[in-house]
């Protein structure tokens, strides 16, 4: 039987609600420890973690571990990275990758003399909708494609939604739908086509800057809708909309080729239908269910997120084999192809 992974996840955000609970259900890792410089104490208590601490650095000197979920917000992976990194830790990172590009090549520089495993966590590679599509474009079904189109619409950064201040609305701290949703976009596009795009236009918008919250009015100086256009080498281009101020809940996601069209398309990630469009007829493709689906129940990040711990714990084991379709780990080296195309349409400090 293989042997345990001991890890501790830094964040109380994201890292306490899908991390922490998909770390658990996964049968090969033992959570030890969870930083955090106000919740920690609070979360380890609530969930039974061991060990609890202020921050990332005082955790890798506090206890044991073989690696390391970096859930904290943008603007501390890099140190957060480095220092994982130095204590020889395995390091799974959440996106955006980085402020900047130049963080970014620091991290991967780090990567390379660790010799760790390192990962991002686009953990939507794993859906089974995205994982059908990869194996369509894998066996040529959609040659050849012309354009990928992905469109996510919500209205969580409408004027009239209460949004409660902090790093989130502020861009020198990595705040903004475009690092925390268009990342998902561009890796979605990049990873279809297995390549970076030689052109990017695009841009930011802003539309609520005045929001509100229980203490009364702030100012947002990030983006609330984030707009992208990528040409690729061969004639493909991906247009990539991601708006949080719209009326409806809307998610689609397609390859369109000369000949045959794949569109998936829901309310939202979790929720989703698989189409194939031809000129002749329209058909319903049933996906394969995640092996973990069973653990939706907790959120529906999970069981893709516990597919990509699959994949990550491959390269930690050192295990050579080459993956299926759509089932490619997403790597530091993809989020710094990312940071580029974020930083082209004006993501970064």
């Amino acid at each position: 039987m293989s042997a345990q992974i001991r890890i501790g996840i830094v964040g109380t955000g994201f890292g306490a609600s899908t991390h922490l609970p998909a770390l658990r259900a996964h049968p090969r890792f033992e959570v030890l420890a969870i930083a955090s410089p106000r919740n920690a104490a609070r979360i380890a208590a609530e969930r039974q973690i061991e060990h609890a601490f202020s921050s990332c650095a005082e955790m890798l000197a506090g206890c044991k571990l073989d690696a390391v979920v970096v859930a904290s917000p943008p603007f501390a992976h890099h140190d957060d990275v480095l220092a994982s990194l130095r204590a020889g830790a395995h390091v799974l990172c959440e996106k955006p990758f980085a402020l900047d590009i130049a963080q970014a090549e620091a991290m991967i520089a780090a990567e390379k003399t660790a010799g760790t495993a390192c990962a991002l966590a686009h953990e939507f590679r794993f859906r089974p909708e995205r994982i059908a599509i990869a194996e369509l474009v894998a066996n040529a079904h959609l040659d050849p494609i012309r354009e990928i189109e992905y469109t996510q619409l919500m209205g969580f950064l409408r004027a009239k939604e209460m949004r409660p201040r902090g790093w989130w609305f502020q861009r020198s701290r990595g705040g903004g739908i475009a690092g925390a949703m268009l990342s998902h976009a561009i890796d979605a596009a990049n990873a279809v086509l297995g390549r970076e795009p030689i052109e990017v236009v695009g841009t930011l918008r802003s539309a609520n800057a005045e929001r509100f919250d229980a203490e009364g009015t702030f100012i947002s100086d990030v983006d609330d809708g984030a707009f992208a256009l990528l040409r690729y080498a061969d004639g493909a281009v991906a247009r990539l909309t991601v708006d949080g101020t719209a009326a409806v809940d809307s998610f689609t996601f397609a390859i369109h080729g000369e000949n045959r069209t794949a569109v998936c398309s829901g309310k939202a990630f979790a929720d989703q239908r698989l189409f194939s469009v031809d000129e002749e007829e329209t058909n319903e493709l049933e996906c394969a269910p995640s092996r973990y689906a069973r653990f939706a129940s907790i959120n529906g990040n999970v069981p893709p997120m516990m597919e990509l711990y699959d994949a990550w714990l491959a390269k930690i084991d050192g295990n050579p084999a080459a993956p299926a379709a759509g089932q490619a780990l997403p790597t530091f080296a993809d989020g710094l192809a990312t940071q580029r195309i974020l930083a082209a349409v004006g993501f970064g400090t």
